[in-house]
This record gives structure tokens, C-alpha cells and sequence, in this order.
């Protein structure tokens, strides 16, 4: 049985990551305090990263959603599209083209996922922006 050359494991390990890409995506479980039903939610997204907060809910529930951009060094175009369980990128609500407020009836049980991202010229040339949302379940 041959022995593995360390540094040629560790030179086929980089070419791969690097031939396969690195993912921006930050994902991030968002847990209510006891007897609390919200939380409110910081977080800074850079250039075309985005961040999916994951919290679980029964269907018939109802989420709020209100997203406001804190500071930026670019224009503060920041959205959120709100994600069903099991979706592969297809949104049940889309911030950009409906508002960075909400209130959205569940449609079904399982885990969410609320993706926080830039677009337009933040995205394009890197921009830093931070934010909140406030987020509740009922």
C-alpha cells in the first residue's frame, strides 16, 4: 500500500476547491428567546454575499419581516427574499420588488429561510452595508 504525499494531497485538495468555487453564502439559525415569538437580527453583507437566517415554523403561522439598512459605504441597496422549505432558490417574497416590510402566511411547515443580499451597483463593485431585522412568527 502506497503512502499519500502530503503536499500532493493538500495541491489536489486547493485545485478542487478552487475549480469547484467558494460559496458567499453565510447561513445563520435564528432561535426566539423563551416566551419571546421575535428577535431582532444584525448583520453586514459585502459585494454580492448573502446571508440566509434559518428559523423553523408550522404552516398557517405568520412571519414578520422589516429590514433596515444601517450604515453603508455604497448606496444601502439591500433586500431579502423570504425562502419556503425545500426551496431551491425560488422566493414566496421578494423585498426588491415589494418592500423591505412584510407580514407573509406560511404555507407550509418546515424550516425558512430569510436571504439578505445586495444588489445593483453595491453588488457589483464590492460595497459593505449592515443592517437589522426584525423578525417574529405568530
Amino acid at each position: 500500500m502506497a503512502l499519500l504525499n502530503p503536499m500532493r494531497f493538500l495541491a489536489t485538495a486547493l485545485a478542487l476547491t478552487l475549480a469547484t468555487g467558494l460559496s458567499a453564502q453565510t447561513k445563520s439559525e435564528v432561535k426566539f428567546a423563551p416566551g419571546n415569538f421575535g428577535a431582532m437580527v444584525s448583520g453586514t453583507i459585502i459585494g454580492d454575499e448573502y446571508i440566509d437566517y434559518l428559523l423553523g415554523a408550522n404552516a398557517g403561522q405568520k412571519m414578520f419581516v422589516d429590514l433596515t439598512v444601517t450604515d453603508s459605504n455604497g448606496n444601502g441597496t439591500v433586500y431579502f427574499n423570504i425562502l419556503p422549505p425545500g426551496s431551491d432558490g425560488v422566493a414566496i417574497y421578494n423585498s426588491s420588488m415589494n418592500g423591505n416590510s412584510t407580514t407573509v402566511d406560511l404555507p407550509s411547515k418546515g424550516t425558512y429561510a430569510i436571504r439578505v443580499y445586495h444588489m445593483g451597483s453595491d453588488e457589483d463593485t464590492g460595497k459593505t452595508s449592515g443592517f437589522n431585522i426584525d423578525l417574529s412568527i405568530q
